[in-house]
């Protein structure tokens, strides 16, 4: 194998996933810009309410990442009446975790009592929630339909699905945010009306392509079956623990923020903001790795697999270096970028810094993970997760930013200095695991052969 091969079939994944995926964080984007330009108030409670918001759509979300697995064995087989029953027993999921989701997003005054917000602030997160509730089965549809199409490796509809949401986004933003007079919650409605439009259009354009035919054909609705909910958990289930891990602590390290006052919960939006921006490349390659060391592993080559991770992560380090320094040179100038608010820039300015190096951190955890996932290796990552970033970085936040403990507190940026060193933890753990895993795989291979 050329040396320059493990690179360019890295880019050759990483790039189509990479730009589905910025148009969806661009769609973010857009919110906080807009929101911020709204009102201070508008921007915080955009950041609590996305923060819950997004903490709960993923979590669901995330068992339907099976799915792309499962369907992409059948299609391996040639076998489009199992990527029928795979689709129904999809669907079947989407409904289930629907209503799961749109209930909690309909009585969220357990999380949002948490933050003990002040009580125009309060409103407009739950009036935020309430209107994303909307958009969860569209959502949900959504994901089915890339879930699909990953499966069939045939990543251009996704790609597709991403950039028409986010073109259309900025005018239903427009319309519901200052035409409907919603604010913030806004955001939300439009997010729903955006889903729903691409679920009739994705249908639409399904049920046209003519090589699909023989799947609507074999195609029954199914409830769940014992089988199908057993390899879908199997699969999901790991994955879903560790979203949650970190979601909940992101979502709950907000709430806690917003105690601090509007000022804080906007600022921090504004690096929260970035952080996912900067996330989406090393996730990109991340997910492109597990691919490969999947496809390395099944084809019995355990020395091309731990090439893959080690070329992985050298790559995601090498694009998160010269972005790190970027945050650090420019803060100042992207705080006002966001908002207009000289307090928030205040803030923002310096939280942007804990970002630059956060991100270094972020770069190498999420590449290490998704690596361990490609060496079937999920339940040691979902531990070291919960360890590091609810126990380091939460309670060690708690303690920096609000209690007088160790040190006076230090506010929103305390938060963010053990966001960071709790994050730090995660990737030298993460990398000793990746370590192990892949020596161990590769001993075993040899002792084999």
């Amino acid at each position: 194998m050329p040396r320059e091969r493990p690179y360019k079939a890295l880019l050759q994944l990483a790039a189509p996933l990479y730009v589905a995926q910025m148009a969806m964080v661009a769609s973010g984007l857009i919110d906080t810009l807009m929101a911020g330009h709204l009102s201070t108030l508008d921007l915080a409670a955009l950041g609590v309410a996305s923060s819950l918001q997004t903490t709960i759509t993923m979590v669901v979300a995330s068992l339907l990442m099976a799915l792309p697995v499962l369907i992409a064995h059948h299609a391996g087989a040639g076998d489009m009446p199992g990527i029928g029953r795979e689709i129904a027993q999809g669907l079947s999921w989407v409904v289930l975790l629907s209503l799961l989701a749109i209930s909690l997003l309909w009585h969220p005054a357990t999380w949002v009592g948490l933050a003990h917000l002040p009580a125009r602030l309060n409103g407009k997160v739950i009036s935020y929630l309430h209107a994303s509730a909307w958009g969860v089965p569209a959502t949900l549809l959504l994901r089915l339909f890339m879930g699909l199409f990953s499966g069939l490796s045939r990543p251009r509809p996704v790609m597709l699905v991403n950039l028409i949401y986010l073109a259309l986004k900025p005018a239903f933003n427009l319309l519901c945010m200052r035409g409907l007079g919603q604010g913030a919650a806004g955001c939300a409605l439009a997010a729903a009306l955006d889903a729903w439009l691409l679920c009739a259009g994705a249908l639409f354009w399904l049920l046209r392509q003519s090589d699909l035919a023989p799947l609507w054909r074999s195609w029954r609705p199914a409830l769940p079956d014992a089988a199908g909910m057993k390899d879908i958990l199997h699969i999901g289930l790991p994955i879903a623990l560790t979203f949650i891990a970190d979601l909940t602590a992101f979502t709950l390290m907000a709430l806690l923020i917003a105690r601090l006052g509007p000022i804080a919960a906007a600022a921090h939006q504004i690096a929260a903001n970035l952080v996912v921006l900067a996330y989406m490349w090393p996730m990109a390659v991340g997910t492109a790795s597990t691919l490969l060391i999947g496809q390395a592993l099944g084809s019995a080559d355990a020395h091309a697999a731990r090439r893959y991770a080690l070329q992985a992560l050298r790559l995601a380090l090498f694009c998160a270096l010269p972005v790190s320094l970027g945050l650090a040179l420019l803060a100042t100038r992207i705080a006002a970028f966001y908002s207009p608010d000289p307090q928030v820039q205040a803030l923002a300015s310096r939280l942007i810094m804990a970002v630059a190096l956060y991100h270094l951190a972020d770069a190498v955890q999420v590449v290490a993970v998704s690596a361990l996932r490609g060496y079937q290796h999920t339940i040691i990552p979902m531990l070291i997760y919960t360890l590091g970033l609810w126990g380091l970085g939460l309670g060690g936040g708690y303690m920096l930013g609000l209690s007088d403990r160790l040190l006076p507190h230090l506010g929103a940026i305390g938060f963010w200095i053990a966001a960071v060193f709790s994050l730090g933890s995660v990737a030298i753990s993460m990398l000793y695991e990746l370590r192990r895993i892949s020596r161990r795989t590769q001993a075993r291979s040899s002792e084999l052969s």
